[in-house]
C-alpha cells in the first residue's frame, strides 16, 4: 500500500473520531449552557411572581375569594412562559405548563432540579413563602423541550459533519500526501535503475527542501560509495590471492627444483658417501629455510596490502624497538645491538607493521652489515623531529653503493651471496608507505657502513588508497609511487 494511501486512510479514520469527540464535548457544553440559561430564567420568574404568590395566599387565608381570584390572575400573568404552583396551608393554585400533579416533587429545591414526567423533563425551582396561617411553597416550572430540540439539532449537525469529514478529510490528506511524497517517488524511480554490479552510474540528487528525502538520498549515496569501496577492496583481495599464488609459484620454482634434485640424489644413490650425504642434507635444510622465509614474507606483504584503518593505534616506538632488538639478539648472540630511544616517542600506526619494519631493518643489518672480521655492530636510534618520528639503523659493514640504493627495495632484489627471500627491504618500504613516511639509505655517520633512516608522521594519516605490493610482485616488479629514496 502506498504511503499516500496509508496517510489518507489514517486521516479519514482519525478525523471522524476527533469530530465525534469534539461533538460530544460540544453537546455537554451546550447542555450546560442551556440549563444555566433556563435556571437563570426560572430564578428571574420566581423573583417576579413571589409577591403575587404571597398576596394570593393571604387573600385565600382571609376568606376573600374575589381578591383571591384577582391575585391568581395577576400571578399567572406575571409568570409569562413558566408554570407556577402555589401550595398553601389550605389550598393549592396552579397554572401554566407544569408536570402532572401526581408527579412527586422534592421536599425543597432551592436550586433548579430536573423532574421527569414520563418522557418529558422539567426544570423546577421552589421558593418558601410564610403566611399568617403557616408556611407555603411557590414552585416554578419550565419544560426542557426547547433544550432537547436544540440538543437534537446539535447531534444531527455533529453526525452530518462526521459523515462528511471521513471521505473529505481522507481525500484531502491523500492529495496532500501525494504531493508531499512526490520527491520520495522521484528518488525511488532514480534509484530503481541503479545496479552497482552492472553499471558505474550513481545517484544524482538535487536538494528538494524536504529534509527526510534529502537525508535519505545522502544515505543512499553513502551506501553506494561504501559498496564501491568494499567491492574495490574485495577485488583487490581476490587479485592479491591470485597474485600470491603466481608469485609463490614463480619464486619457489628454483628452490623446489634444487630440493627435488637433492632428493633424487639421495634416493638414487643409497650408498652415497657420508660427507656427500651430509652436504646434500645441509642443502635441503638451507632450501627449506629459504622456502619458509619466502612464504612468511609473502604473507606479510599480503597483510600490509589489506590492513584497514581500524587496526591503527598509538604505538610506543621505544617498546617496539626494544622487543625487536631482543628478538634479534636471540637469533644472533654474537652481535652487538644497542637501542638509543627518546622517551615517550609514539606514532599512530599499525603495531605489527612497525614491528615488522624494525625486524627487517635489523635482519638486513645483521646479514649485510658485518665488519670484515665477521662482527656485527648495529645501533637503532629513535628521536622526534618536526612532528615526525625518525628511526635510524646503522651498521659498520661495507655499505650500499650509491648506484644500488634506489634498487634495494625492489621485490626479490638480493645482495651478493644473500640467502634471503629478497623481500625484507620491500616490507620496510611497504610499511613506510603504509604509514605515510619515507625511507632513505645513506652511508653511516662516520662515512662507513650503511644508515637506513625512516621518517614517519607521528599523528598518522589516511591509508594509501591503492596498495599493490604483493600484486605487483607477479607483474615483473613494476614500480609503485611509494616513498622510498636511495639518496
Amino acid at each position: 500500500m502506498r504511503l499516500s494511501t496509508r496517510i489518507g486512510l489514517a486521516v479519514g479514520v482519525t478525523v471522524p473520531l476527533l469530530v465525534l469527540a469534539s461533538g460530544w464535548l460540544l453537546l455537554q457544553l451546550v447542555r450546560q449552557d442551556l440549563h444555566s440559561a433556563e435556571d437563570d430564567h426560572l430564578r428571574t420568574r420566581a423573583a417576579a411572581v413571589t409577591p403575587d404568590a404571597r398576596a394570593l395566599l393571604r387573600a385565600s387565608a382571609g376568606g376573600r375569594p374575589k381578591a383571591a381570584d384577582n391575585r391568581e390572575r395577576l400571578l399567572y400573568s406575571a409568570a409569562l412562559d413558566v408554570g407556577v404552583r402555589v401550595v398553601g396551608p389550605d389550598a393549592t393554585f396552579s397554572g401554566g405548563p407544569q408536570p402532572d400533579a401526581a408527579v412527586r416533587l422534592p421536599a425543597r429545591a432551592d436550586t433548579p432540579v430536573t423532574v421527569r414526567d414520563g418522557a418529558t423533563g422539567w426544570r423546577a425551582l421552589s421558593v418558601p413563602i410564610r403566611t399568617a396561617r403557616g408556611p407555603g411553597t411557590l414552585w416554578v416550572f419550565s419544560t426542557d423541550a426547547a433544550d432537547q430540540a436544540q440538543l437534537r439539532l446539535v447531534r444531527r449537525r455533529v453526525a452530518v459533519t462526521t459523515l462528511l469529514a471521513a471521505p473529505l478529510s481522507g481525500l484531502l490528506a491523500w492529495g496532500i500526501a501525494t504531493g508531499a511524497t512526490g520527491p520520495l517517488r522521484r528518488l525511488g524511480r532514480r534509484t530503481a535503475g541503479l545496479d552497482p554490479r552492472a553499471s558505474t552510474a550513481r545517484l544524482h540528487h538535487e536538494p528538494t527542501g524536504v529534509t527526510e528525502v534529502d537525508e535519505l538520498a545522502a544515505t543512499l549515496r553513502k551506501v553506494l560509495a561504501r559498496y564501491d569501496e568494499q567491492a574495490a577492496r574485495t577485488a583487490e583481495a581476490l587479485d592479491t590471492a591470485r597474485s600470491f599464488s603466481a608469485a609463490a609459484a614463480h619464486e619457489l620454482r628454483t628452490p623446489l627444483m634444487s630440493m627435488g634434485t637433492n632428493l633424487d640424489i639421495l634416493v638414487g644413490h643409497p650408498d652415497l658417501p657420508e660427507p656427500d650425504r651430509t652436504e646434500v642434507l645441509a642443502d635441503l635444510g638451507h632450501e627449506h629455510a629459504r622456502l619458509l622465509g619466502l612464504l612468511v614474507m609473502l604473507r606479510e606483504l599480503g597483510r600490509g596490502d589489506l590492513v584497514e584503518a581500524e587496526a591503527l593505534v598509538t604505538v610506543d616506538l621505544a617498546e617496539t624497538a626494544d622487543a625487536a632488538a631482543a628478538e634479534a639478539r636471540r637469533g644472533a648472540p654474537d652481535a652487538r645491538i644497542t637501542v638509543e630511544a627518546a622517551p615517550g616517542l609514539t606514532v599512530h600506526g599499525w603495531e605489527p607493521g612497525l614491528r615488522l619494519l624494525l625486524d627487517n631493518l635489523l635482519a638486513n643489518a645483521l646479514a649485510h652489515g658485518r665488519e670484515p672480521d665477521g662482527r656485527a655492530t648495529v645501533t637503532v636510534g629513535l628521536r622526534g623531529a618536526d612532528g615526525q618520528a625518525v628511526i635510524t639503523v646503522d651498521d659498520r659493514g661495507p655499505g650500499v653503493p650509491p648506484a644500488e640504493r634506489s634498487r634495494i627495495f625492489e621485490r626479490f632484489r638480493r645482495g651478493p651471496g644473500s640467502s634471503g627471500s629478497g623481500l625484507g627491504l620491500t616490507l620496510v618500504a611497504q610499511q613506510t608507505a603504509l604509514h605515510g613516511g619515507r625511507v632513505t639509505v645513506t652511508a653511516g655517520p662516520d662515512g662507513s657502513g650503511a644508515r637506513f633512516e625512516v621518517r614517519l608522521p607521528r599523528a598518522g594519516g589516511a591509508l594509501p588508497a591503492h596498495r599493490d605490493w604483493l600484486i605487483a610482485t607477479a607483474r615483473t616488479n613494476q614500480s609503485q609511487s611509494f616513498p622510498k629514496d636511495g639518496s
